[in-house]
């Protein structure tokens, strides 16, 4: 590849501690790419790494110029980081993918394929997912069976980040200005002309996950939040519905006491119905507050993140980056 030839393709890395992942990664990565015979870019961004991740980058952007590294200020989360990269990136068509090896490098060339077929994005989707404990296929499921309800949008099920898109798909993402992004959601929310292609997905390479059952929680509540108002909606329907119950329960009540007589009430049928009433009051207030803290953080206008360095970067596009980065 050669600097002055147009890129064609930019490869997207979000990084976070993959110290022990990062030279098999690009060893597989570059052995794909130089086979295919274009012109590339590998656009790292270092997401407030502790170890030596950005060190090691650095290495392989001296080894390799077509290597270029965007350090962020500190961690802002895998979906802030997705997004810098595709900020920062500038190739016909992007790729985003996994520094943990989980998503192989060699199925770019059927990405690849597919794109020059006329599809604008091009999705993996894991037919199997190995290395994983049967709970964590059993909550993925979950989750994608709970999003194709909540959501109007179709999201493709098993399928991350990985993907080819189209530059005109990536400029269209550059123009959504919301700050809580859940990208598996605005990659399709954008439309375009989508395909998918299969692929078995291998067990993490080396190192541990950074995605904890809570961290997997929030990201699913932060992704039905950010695409859907039908919790709210719901929720309305299940407080008439109990109104209404509570109603033909005084109904009853009243028949009683006329036919019966007064009637000494239980404790107990009252606690339990206080609780119950309490919980359902709570949980709305939590679904309300849900919504609310969105509203709340996007009428902050605060960038959606800071760049402490840039390596690979000409110095035109040293300035371009940084304004485009304040006004995000």
């Amino acid at each position: 590849m050669t600097n002055s030839s147009p890129i064609e393709i930019s490869i997207v890395i979000p990084f976070y501690n993959e110290e022990p992942n990062i030279d098999y990664l690009f060893e597989r990565l570059l052995t794909v790419l130089d086979s295919l015979e274009i012109s590339y870019e590998i656009v790292c961004v270092n997401d407030g790494s502790r170890d030596n991740t950005l060190n090691h980058l650095i290495k392989h952007h001296h080894q390799n110029p077509a290597i270029k590294v965007v350090n962020l200020s500190r961690n802002f989360g895998k979906e802030i980081a997705l997004s810098a990269g595709l900020d920062h990136a500038y190739g016909a068509a992007v790729i985003p993918i996994d520094a943990d090896l989980q998503d192989p490098p060699e199925l770019i060339k059927n990405l690849i394929e597919k794109w020059r077929e006329g599809y604008d994005v091009v999705y993996a989707t894991r037919q199997s997912r190995q290395g994983e404990s049967w709970v964590k296929r059993l909550t993925a499921n979950a989750f994608y069976r709970v999003m194709s309800f909540a959501t109007p949008i179709p999201m493709p099920r098993n399928t991350g980040d990985f993907r080819l898109l189209d530059r005109r798909v990536v400029d269209a993402l550059k123009h959504v200005p919301e700050r809580t992004r859940f990208m598996k959601g605005l990659f399709t929310w954008v439309g375009f002309k989508q395909t998918s292609v299969m692929f078995d997905r291998t067990p993490r390479y080396k190192g541990s996950t950074k995605w904890n059952y809570w961290k997997l929680w929030n990201f699913a509540v932060g992704g039905i939040v950010s695409f859907s108002v039908r919790p709210l909606k719901i929720w309305s329907y299940v407080g008439l519905i109990l109104s209404f119950l509570a109603f033909l329960y005084a109904l009853v009540l009243i028949l009683q006491t006329v036919i019966h007589g007064v009637d000494i009430p239980g404790y107990a049928s009252v606690m339990v119905t206080v609780l119950f009433l309490g919980g359902i009051q709570l949980i709305s207030l939590g679904i309300i507050g849900e919504y609310l803290a969105r509203v709340y953080e996007e009428s902050k206008g605060r960038p959606l993140y800071l760049v402490r360095e840039k390596y690979g970067f000409k110095e035109i596009d040293e300035t371009t980056s940084r304004e485009r980065t304040t006004c995000v």
